[in-house]
Parts: structure tokens; sequence; C-alpha cells
């Protein structure tokens, strides 16, 4: 199993900053992507930003250019540095990876338990 948690929310003025963190631990073989995503009271869970182990990003349109996703693969970790925050940006931050264990030969999808973000005034 592969157990994600993550860290760094709370409440922050409209324009301001928060990093997040994501430390995965357990039987872990080999992680492909890991990401962040997003759900809004009321809306369905979105993409944030992937950062795959090749070095490749991807980041939802409404988060260019603000958000940086960033990995330690050495840690397992990884991290979503979000600058210009506006309230629209205020959801639960779900830490995703994409991994393999020690015990399988498939890659499965692992959910973190998720962090509050607040931006407000």
């Amino acid at each position: 199993q592969v157990q994600l948690v993550e860290s760094g929310g709370g409440l922050v003025q409209p324009g301001g900053s928060l990093r997040l963190t994501c430390a995965a631990s357990g039987n872990i073989f080999r992680i492909n992507v890991m990401g962040w995503y997003r759900q809004a009271p009321g809306k369905e869970r979105e993409l944030v930003a992937t950062s795959a182990t090749g070095g490749s990003t991807d980041y939802a349109a409404s988060v260019k250019g603000r958000f940086t996703i960033s990995r330690d693969n050495s840690k397992n970790t990884a991290y979503l540095q979000m600058n210009s925050l506006k309230p629209e940006d205020t959801a639960v931050y779900y830490c995703n990876a994409y991994a393999q264990t020690l015990y399988t030969s498939y890659f499965e999808n692992y959910w973190g338990q998720g962090t509050q973000v607040t931006v407000s005034s």
C-alpha cells in the first residue's frame, strides 16, 4: 500500500501564497506521476497540476502562471507552490500518486485525505 499525507493548507488572504506538501510512504517501488486535485463545495474534483517522473508538468488553465508543482523523487514528495491566490481557489486539495508497490506488477492511483485551502479576506 501507499499512503499520502498532505500538509500546508490554511486560511490566506486574496493575493497571498501557500505551499502544499504531499509525502508518500509505504511499500513504494516507483511513482510515475504525482499530482494535485481540488474539490470545491458543490463541485466535482478537478485537476490542478501533475508532474511526471520524467519532468513534464501539466496545469489547469485556471492556475497556470500562479501555481508551480515540483517533486523531490528521493523523498517521494510533491509540492504545490500557490501564489496570487484567489477566492475561487478555495477548495479541499488532494494529493494523487500513480504508483507501483513492491508487491504488484501494475500501477494504481492513490489519494491523500485532503487539506483545506481557504482564500478569504
